[in-house]
């Protein structure tokens, strides 16, 4: 019996940080905007796959793809061989101004996964998650002549002045930029972990709607109100699951009240649930959906999606010059390829999304097992390669000083991470994640954890 090659290992060279890496670090650190975060000192210069070695050699397991943007992961040969045939044709014309075949192909691919038969849909072309939110705010204020906003606590939107009122994350975003957007307001998200407005996990849905009606009732009238604004699976605010009943009743909540439903799906869309958008994990439908991040699998594009009913807005109201580059379509293009199964990647099932489904299932599963070993570990949740897990101290609150050092010697063994939310350590690596990959991915993280 012929034995099985043995799953591949992280190699480090150099003892991190390398000699180059410092190098580089230094020359950034003087000629780079002192806004940019470093957390871990890692200069990459070339990936494969969901490997992606740095300037002294070092090779390391990518768990967290860029911020779920790598879908496909790094250099995939099938989005190369598109973005390349996309290059000798053209680079640019301006979509604002001239229509394109790949870009309108691409607008019939995203909306085919959200249509249904009564119900047709348009989309805006951006370059960035943040770009998508605007406009889907500027669309709601035009649609519907109101002016409020409500998003959510714990939430991330972009950085620019409309969606950094709207992100409720952190503080420091916001600070010494003010003023900024009017009339936006920020309820509780229901996260059943730490259930708010001092419900249980089984009522947190349901109380942050009743405090939605009671602001409604004393605070914002409801007839104001052009949107809501939520992520259906929270990002930045800790890799949360909301209860499975929230989404349908907010929908409730908002057809009462004439509000648009606007679905924030940067980070959890695009196959990385194991559904191409995460709301569909709700039996639900919104009336805006914003897409970034893992739609091209690196390149800049992004896309807010509307009821045709609801992009009502006149002819040169809004527009991009760069918005749909046809390079980054046709890069959009070969990951839906690969996503709905078009092409097949090997040892990834009949397309990504059902990869995703079923490794991240693994990870889960896997990661449960690990707590009794480990019980800083809170909290374990997520869907398909959209997983978080929380740190806890004794007493059960947030452990973000245990998380960080948990964080840096799950690095320091060569699994790139990251963090997000108050003590949350991110797993979102590229969708192509094979079961033996994240298996070595766990072992890494049991070893690191065992240092705690």
């Amino acid at each position: 019996m012929t034995a099985l090659p043995k799953p591949r290992q992280p190699e480090l060279k150099t003892a991190l940080p390398g000699p180059k890496t410092k190098a580089i670090m230094e020359r950034d650190s003087r000629h780079l905007s002192t806004s940019y975060m470093r957390p871990y000192p890692f200069v990459p210069e070339r990936g494969e796959g969901v490997w992606l070695t740095d300037v002294d050699g070092n090779t390391m397991l990518d768990f967290f793809a860029g911020i779920a943007v790598s879908t496909t992961g790094h250099a995939h040969p099938h989005v190369v061989k598109a973005v390349q045939e996309q290059v000798t044709r053209f680079s640019h014309v301006c979509l604002t101004d001239y229509p394109q075949e790949i870009t309108t192909s691409l607008a019939e691919r995203l909306v085919a996964h959200i249509e249904r038969p009564a119900e047709k849909w348009r989309v805006f072309f951006g370059n960035s998650g943040a770009e998508a939110v605007e406009a889907a705010v500027k669309l709601a204020r035009n649609h519907t002549g109101r002016s409020h906003i409500i998003s959510t606590l714990g939430s991330f939107h972009g950085r620019t002045y409309g969606a950094i009122t709207l992100t409720g994350s952190k503080t420091k975003y916001k600070r010494g930029f003010g003023p900024l957007l009017p009339n936006v307001s920020h309820v509780p998200y229901p996260n059943p972990f730490r259930p708010p407005l001092g419900s249980t996990p089984e009522t947190c849905g349901q109380a942050v709607l009743d405090h939605i009606e009671l602001l409604f009732q004393t605070v914002i009238p409801a007839d104001e109100v052009a949107a809501f604004i939520i992520e259906p699976m929270q990002g930045e605010g800790g890799y949360i699951v909301p209860p499975a009943n929230f989404l349908p009743k907010l929908r409730e909540l908002c057809d009462r009240h004439g509000i648009l439903l606007i679905f924030d799906e940067v980070q959890a869309g695009m196959g990385r649930t194991g559904k191409m958008f995460s709301f569909q994990n709700f039996d639900v439908q919104p009336d805006i959906v914003t897409l970034a991040k893992g739609i091209a699998s690196g390149l800049p594009i992004s896309a807010m999606l509307a009821k045709e009913s609801v992009m009502t807005w006149p002819v040169g109201s809004h527009g991009s010059t760069f918005g749909g580059n046809p390079v980054a379509a046709a890069a959009a293009h070969a990951t839906l390829d690969l996503l709905e199964g078009v092409v097949k990647h090997p040892g990834c099932g009949e397309s990504l999304m059902e990869n995703a489904r079923e490794v991240g299932a693994f990870i889960l599963a896997e990661v449960r097992k690990m707590q009794p070993d480990f019980p800083f570990l809170g909290d374990v949740r997520g869907e398909g390669l959209f997983i978080g897990l929380e740190f806890v101290k004794p007493d059960g609150s947030p452990d973000g000083k245990l998380r960080d050092a948990a964080s840096l010697a799950i690095f320091e063994r060569g699994l790139l991470n990251l963090d997000c939310g108050e003590a949350v350590i991110r797993i979102s690596p590229p969708l192509i994640l094979t079961r033996e990959e994240a298996a070595t991915g766990l072992s890494i993280m049991r070893e690191a954890l065992a240092t705690l």
